[in-house]
This record gives structure tokens, C-alpha cells and sequence, in this order.
């Protein structure tokens, strides 16, 4: 059997009573978690059979549920069982599970780093409370998921939640269904929080009808993509709708060895489209996890610019149309005079100079939409030619960075 299938069985038996048999005695309780490295944590633990001597220090009652599943672990490596030498009063190894790894925002501008740490969160016990409560003091979070044919006939495996200064990965296939009635239910259903995802289709069906979660208040970016392309095109809708690592080098000028992290996770779910429930997951893989939902705040503050540019202007030219000009006229205009201002009939100018542009740069379809070039297909082959094909560990550029 293999891993991945291992860990479906032991997850369907969660919160129920198992009996264990070891070398030292035989023990039942209550199953309750499976650790990403093939641990097993056990509650009320209670010893039915002692067929050896067991390690007084290891067994002490306080200790029980640990030692087991360390002991647990460890036979099943096929490594002995070392003695923990720590004191008691020593920070718990967990501190450094949590911490998996660190990717880099970079500044390209001024050459300075800021590392943003992710944190895997497969346990109840571990900061599970502390992350849910920083995401419910947010106002707006980064939404991701990945697993296998994300609908409400698929499975999800990965929720990922990004703020400012942290980027989540909660393992659903560990923590199961009790991840979201814990807290995370509370946060997509939030009418307060707004929440940044890149196609919220697939993962708005599935939380619906497997979790029964309504996801609400959502800023689509590939949503905020076409309706720029429809303002910068003066009405025309585009054939075809846009990944998220042709977002991010479209709107956030980001090269394509900078977003080669998503073509690094298409690849690993073509090999293996259960990639995702692989435990424990690579770090590279994490990494993409966490990638792709940390630019996810940055785009939309893009996207918003863009999308209000047009207002921006108008505003503008409202701002300047009195002040700067003569005063006669105003004795002759009244206040209440509803009739379309010349600032705001340059709209339409907008318009039709837009369409033009775009009829001359886009080639129609047999629908009448406009056929754009996907993102990355010039940078792609620079970039091998440069031999700077390598995986990415993800660069912002600076407007970007400031806006974070």
C-alpha cells in the first residue's frame, strides 16, 4: 500500500477506539490525529496487556500519548527508539515543524529581501487557534486550494490563507472536515473579510457541497483581468479567460522565471494527479502553495488601479473644470443643472479611440471576441536561451512591494 493510501485509512478512522499492539504492551485509545511524518497521536490511553518492562521515564503517565506515538514512528522506520534527553522545561520540537520553510519577496529596484515565513498548520494542537484568529483580525486575506478535480465531485487536500505578513497552508486531508466548523468556515463566510482568489468557481462548489459553506464577499482577480480587457479594449471581451501566472506577469511585470513556480506545479500534477495528498509533501511543493497565494494581495491592488484609472481621470478633469478656467461663466451656469458635463462625454472619446487600437492589435473570432496572445511565450524562450529556467523563489516588483 502505498503512502498516500495509508493515510486515507488512518484519516477514516479518526475519533475512534484502536487498539495498538508494540513490543512493550498492548494499548487501546482513542485515534486522534495522523502526523504528516507518520505519527500517530492517541487519547485516553489506557494499558491492556504489559508484556515487557516499559521505560518508566517514557511511559510516566503525562507522557503516555507522546511517547507512543514517537515509539510508533520510529518501529515503523525500522530505527530504534532513542531516549529523549531534553528537559522537560525545553521548547517543544513542534515550534520547529511548524516553520517548514521561507520564501523571498525581492525588491528588484533596490536589491533589498523580505522574507514572508509560511506556516503548515496539520494539527489542532499547533497553532491552529493563533492562525485563525490573526486571519479574523484581517480585512483582506489570499485564498487558495489545490487537491484533485476541485468541485463537489472532487477531493481538497490544501486550503491556503495569505495575509500581510503570513502566508497558512491548512492540510484538509489531515485535519479533515472539523478544520472548517473549528473556525475557517467562519472566515469564508465572513461578510467582513474580503477574500482575494484567482477562479473562485471550483472552490466555491465544493466548499458548498461538501462542507456546506456559502463563500462570500470575493475579489476575482481572472474576473478583474476580463474587465480590464474589456475597458482597455473599449467593450470587447476577450476569447479566453487568464491562468494566474499570466496575471502575474501581465499585471504585476513579473518575467516568466520569476512565475516558473507555476509550471513547476502543472508539471507535478500531470506525473501525478494526486500530488497533492502525498505526506509528507516536498518543500518545493510548498513553496507553491505559498507562492501562489501570496501574490494573490498584490494583483488585486493592480487590478484595482487599473479598473479605476477611468474614474481617476474623470475625477480629475471634475476637479479642473472650474478652477481652472474663467470665472465668466459661472455667473450664467446654475448649481442644479443636471445636464452631462463636457468632463464626463469624454468617456465615449475613451471608448471608440479604445476599440479602434484594439481592432488593429486583435484578431476576431467567428463570436466577435478578440483573440489575445497568452502571457509568457516570448519570455519563455528568452529565458531558456539565457539559461534561466530554474525554479523561482518568487520576486516583487517595486510598486508592488510598496503596496504591500
Amino acid at each position: 500500500m502505498d503512502p498516500s493510501s495509508d493515510y486515507r485509512f488512518l484519516n477514516d478512522v479518526l475519533g475512534k477506539t484502536v487498539k495498538i499492539t508494540l513490543k512493550c504492551g498492548i494499548f487501546q485509545g482513542v485515534l486522534q490525529h495522523v502526523d504528516s511524518n507518520r505519527s500517530i497521536f492517541i487519547n485516553r490511553v489506557q494499558l491492556l496487556d504489559e508484556s515487557e518492562k516499559c521505560d518508566a521515564k517514557g511511559m510516566a503517565t503525562s507522557t503516555s500519548r507522546e511517547y507512543l506515538a514517537t515509539r510508533m514512528a520510529a518501529e515503523d522506520r525500522g530505527t530504534p527508539l532513542k531516549q529523549n534527553t531534553q528537559d522537560s522545561n525545553a521548547a517543544p520540537q513542534e515550534s520547529k515543524q511548524l516553520n517548514l520553510g521561507q520564501f523571498r519577496s525581492t525588491n528588484s529596484d533596490t536589491e533589498t529581501e523580505e522574507a514572508t515565513e509560511y506556516i503548515v498548520i496539520d494539527q489542532f494542537q499547533r497553532k491552529f487557534g493563533s492562525a485563525i484568529m490573526h486571519i479574523k483580525k484581517q480585512k483582506v486575506c489570499g485564498i487558495s486550494a489545490e487537491g484533485v478535480n476541485l468541485c463537489r465531485h472532487g477531493k481538497l487536500s490544501w486550503l491556503q490563507v495569505a495575509t500581510k505578513s503570513h502566508v497558512f497552508l491548512f492540510d484538509i486531508f489531515l485535519l479533515g472536515a472539523r478544520v472548517f466548523k473549528n473556525g475557517l468556515q467562519m472566515v469564508l463566510e465572513d461578510g467582513n473579510i474580503l477574500k482575494v482568489i484567482h477562479d473562485c468557481r471550483w472552490l466555491s462548489d465544493c466548499l458548498s457541497h461538501q462542507y456546506g459553506i456559502m463563500l462570500s464577499n470575493v475579489f476575482d482577480t481572472q474576473v478583474a483581468d476580463a474587465l480590464y480587457f474589456s475597458m482597455e479594449t473599449g467593450g470587447f471581451l476577450p476569447h479566453c479567460i487568464c491562468t494566474l501566472q499570466e496575471c502575474m506577469m501581465q499585471h504585476l511585470g513579473m518575467p516568466y522565471k520569476h512565475v516558473s513556480f507555476m509550471t513547476q506545479r502543472h508539471h507535478a500534477v500531470e506525473e501525478n494527479p494526486e500530488v497533492w495528498f502525498v505526506r509528507p509533501l516536498p518543500p518545493t511543493l510548498l513553496n507553491v502553495l505559498a507562492l501562489e497565494t501570496f501574490y494573490l494581495l498584490p494583483l488585486r491592488m493592480m487590478l484595482l488601479d487599473k479598473i479605476m484609472s477611468d474614474l481617476t481621470v474623470l475625477v480629475d478633469g471634475y476637479l479642473n473644470a472650474f478652477r481652472e478656467g474663467s470665472a465668466d461663466p459661472l455667473g450664467s451656469t446654475e448649481i442644479s443643472c443636471m445636464e452631462l458635463p463636457q468632463e464626463l462625454r469624454q468617456l465615449s472619446n475613451f471608448h471608440k479611440l479604445r476599440r479602434e487600437k484594439a481592432l488593429q492589435k486583435f484578431q476576431q473570432n467567428e463570436e466577435g471576441l478578440l483573440i489575445r496572445t497568452p502571457m509568457g511565450t516570448v519570455e519563455r524562450t528568452t529565458a531558456r536561451k539565457e539559461g534561466n529556467h530554474r525554479d523561482s523563489i518568487g520576486f516583487i516588483p517595486l510598486h508592488v512591494a510598496e503596496s504591500l
